[in-house]
């Protein structure tokens, strides 16, 4: 009762305030919208097909975040064009924390890798928080004539453009991962872009492509089915979930070190109230128990509860645009 009387009475003590009390008037919806906050389903942008390495992340942390913030938060897959119809989809929402975006490394070699994007990739976002570091993996289709990662490197020198190798499409993890193979064992391969990462696996599987790397949240299980040949992990230390598979470096090959991070992130001008109710609902998901072993059984694991903040997101994301700018413009392949 004491509530609605208040309000009832606002539009007066505004006009008895003046241009102060109508900017008083104002803003009291939108600062009851913020406290509400949320109110209804939420949605998480995914800018890659379902079933993939990034999806497959995303069920995961939004199952978790919705017990937390008390509303549905469902999954919504845009895939195209590298990961930017997605992420355009997203730059361009309202900015009230109802549509999100999950994206992987590619918003660090987006801004690079497109000279002309209908969306500021940098300035169009607000990052909520890191979410996870996955490691990579060099695979073969399982009868590639190579046993181990010197004699693959031997192979592709030999044959050079007689190897193919797989990714899912400019932009893709798997092709920033065929980059830098080419460049650490410098030389090239043909390269074979697929619409996704799903079927390039099928096809790396069945025999019709060479090789391919990419996240182990999704060679994971073909590995140990035997179904692929797994030649090295891109990390500096072996994996618990694939432990009989050496390091890149332990292999003989350096300057391979490279993981896929994934981060959550928002609309630009999305209120910091708001920011920091989803990195808190963030933070919980990844301290969740079932979340943890989930992305254990995937080999990776979530990151710590301080590089799930915004401001550590942040820093992060500008530091991984400089670094990845001259390996994309050596290497000369853009976009558009």
């Amino acid at each position: 009762m004491i509530r609605r009387h208040l309000l009832a009475a606002l539009p007066a003590l505004a006009a008895g305030l003046g241009t102060f009390g109508a900017a008083l008037l104002g803003a009291a919806p939108a600062a009851q919208a913020q406290a509400s906050y949320p109110s209804r389903t939420i949605s998480i942008v995914v800018p890659f097909a379902a079933g993939g390495p990034t999806d497959t992340v995303t069920r995961l942390v939004a199952e978790v975040m919705a017990r937390d913030l008390g509303q549905s938060v469902v999954v919504e897959n845009v895939g195209g064009a590298g990961g930017t119809l997605g992420a355009a989809r997203v730059a361009q929402a309202r900015p009230d924390g109802y549509t999100l975006l999950l994206h992987h490394i590619g918003m660090g070699t987006t801004p690079t890798l497109y000279r002309r994007l209908p969306y500021d990739p940098v300035g169009g976002f607000e990052p909520i928080g890191l979410v996870t570091e996955v490691p990579m993996t060099v695979i073969a289709r399982k009868d590639l004539p190579a046993a181990n990662l010197a004699e693959l490197v031997a192979l592709v020198r030999k044959e050079k453009t007689g190897i193919n190798y797989a990714n899912a499409g400019i932009g893709a993890a798997s092709h920033l991962c065929g980059l830098l193979l080419q460049k650490a064992i410098d030389a090239p391969m043909t390269t074979v872009p697929y619409r996704g990462t799903g079927p390039a696996m099928t096809d790396l599987i069945a025999g019709t492509v060479d090789v391919m790397c990419d996240q182990t949240t999704n060679t994971t299980s073909h590995i140990r089915a035997g179904a692929v040949k797994a030649y090295a992990v891109t990390t500096e230390q072996r994996l618990a979930s694939l432990p009989e598979v050496p390091t890149s470096a332990e292999a003989g090959l350096r300057g391979l070190e490279v993981t896929i991070w994934h981060g959550l992130y928002a609309p630009k001008g999305t209120p910091a109230e708001i920011q920091a109710r989803l990195s808190k609902a963030l933070q919980a998901a990844l301290r969740d128990e079932r979340l943890v072993q989930r992305f254990a059984d995937l080999g990776t694991e979530p990151v710590s509860q301080d590089r799930a903040t915004p401001a550590a997101h942040k820093a992060f994301w500008e530091a991984d645009i400089a670094k990845w700018r001259p390996v994309i413009q050596a290497a000369g392949q853009y976009a558009d």
